[in-house]
């Protein structure tokens, strides 16, 4: 099925739906671009509250260049939202990536992910590096910064209070798709927002919190045990990160380079909260453009 939707800057992006399945979870996708097989193929994830959608000027930008498939994760959208939160643990989520890229027929693809789409993209390239080419992260640092500034810095753990509530049980009967949309700045943007959100699972959304997100420290207790080391990221690794961001801060960043193995380029954007792919749309969509182009032309 093909369908048309508009970015902010009023022009007509045609997208293809598809789904992919891993282990008899549907996973909805959409296409534009070049043919499958024909160019380097680009997989986009998206976060928390969001869908597919996001992405919507940055796949007009590299459709020209690439094929681009934007994917609503599980519990989103057109996706398939299972039941429990152990179906929404890390291995679950990387698992639908890898059936994305194997749906579209390549060995492996162009990762770009933000925020708990970002988490994703950093567990598949490290748990399954032959799947990824090349690494783009978006207002997500590396979970070794998220785990060490949770546990250390007391400003980031009073900034993460939400994501401990979201933690709690029944936590999603707080939730509203009207909500959730709040952050979109576009009036027209926001209706197609409240729309998906409405036919999302808010459980699926917070059980990404529930499966995956770093405990809150307890006053007084021991030190938490050191985690197994995770593998180096060996692909290159483009990431972005809107300085305004209140719910993850800057300082996670830090030592970034000694947990990636080949080049790492880093964007801060001033003035860029936690949604700089439309918070900052023209200069992330240029340079991420460029740095690919650049990379990947034969």
């Amino acid at each position: 099925m093909t369908c048309l939707f508009f970015s902010q800057l009023v022009i007509a992006l045609e997208v293809e739906d598809r789904y992919a399945t891993n282990n008899g979870v549907k996973i909805h996708y959409v296409v534009t671009g070049a043919d499958a097989g024909t160019r380097p193929l680009i997989v986009m994830i998206h976060g928390f509250p969001d869908f597919w959608y996001s992405w919507r000027d940055q796949m007009e930008a590299l459709a020209p260049d690439y094929r681009v498939a934007a994917v609503d994760q599980r519990g989103y959208n057109l996706s398939d939202k299972p039941a429990g939160v152990e179906a929404y643990a890390m291995p679950n989520l990387v698992g639908d990536i890898a059936a994305v890229i194997a749906a579209e027929g390549v060995k492996n693809a162009i990762v770009v992910g933000h925020d708990w789409g970002g988490a994703v993209a950093w567990n598949i390239a490290m748990h399954r590096p032959e799947l990824v080419s090349h690494l783009v992260i978006l207002n997500l640092p590396h979970p070794n910064g998220i785990g060490r500034e949770i546990a250390t810095n007391p400003v980031q753990q009073k900034n993460s209070e939400y994501a401990f509530r979201f933690q709690q049980p029944d936590a999603h009967k707080a939730l509203t798709a009207e909500g959730l949309a709040g952050w979109v700045q576009d009036a027209d943007a926001r209706a197609i927002y409240v729309e998906a959100f409405g036919r999302s699972s808010f459980e699926g959304m917070l059980n990404f919190y529930k499966a995956n997100y770093p405990r809150p420290p307890k006053a007084g207790s021991e030190p938490p045990a050191p985690q197994p080391a995770l593998p180096k990221v060996k692909m290159p690794v483009l990431q972005f990160h809107g300085l305004e961001d209140q719910a993850l801060l800057p300082g996670a960043l830090n030592n970034t380079w000694e947990w990636v193995e080949k080049d790492w380029t880093l964007v801060t954007v001033p003035g860029a909260g936690h949604f700089v792919q439309q918070d900052a749309s023209e200069l992330v969509s240029a340079t991420l453009k460029s740095w690919l182009l650049q990379r990947t032309e034969n």
